[in-house]
């Protein structure tokens, strides 16, 4: 984390996840196989320098695959409404 404050959250299965507040100088480290995402808790950029250790990496938004999902089946694993369904976006966000 080079610049801001943030927060990162690493998942696995099983409802099993870990939360960690950032800062600039600090470094975090998310296992391999295991989801992540990470959130902006400033008022300010944040930027932060992710380096994979492989060959192949694959991103997938979570927000897409929701959306993606048939919306009985988001509303029966996590209880949200129609109306939060409807909002997710389709297209995945370039991050650069």
């Amino acid at each position: 984390f080079s610049e801001g404050e943030g927060r990162m959250t690493i998942f696995a299965a099983e409802s099993n996840a870990a939360t960690f507040d950032y800062q600039a100088g600090d470094i975090g480290f998310v296992p391999a196989s295991m989801g992540h995402y990470v959130e902006n808790t400033g008022n300010t950029t944040l930027r932060y320098l992710e380096i994979f250790n492989g060959d192949r990496v694959q991103d997938i938004s979570l927000s897409q695959w929701l959306a993606l999902t048939p919306p009985e089946l988001v509303k029966a694993h996590l209880n949200l409404d129609d109306e939060t369904i409807e909002k997710l976006p389709k297209i995945k966000p370039i991050v650069v």
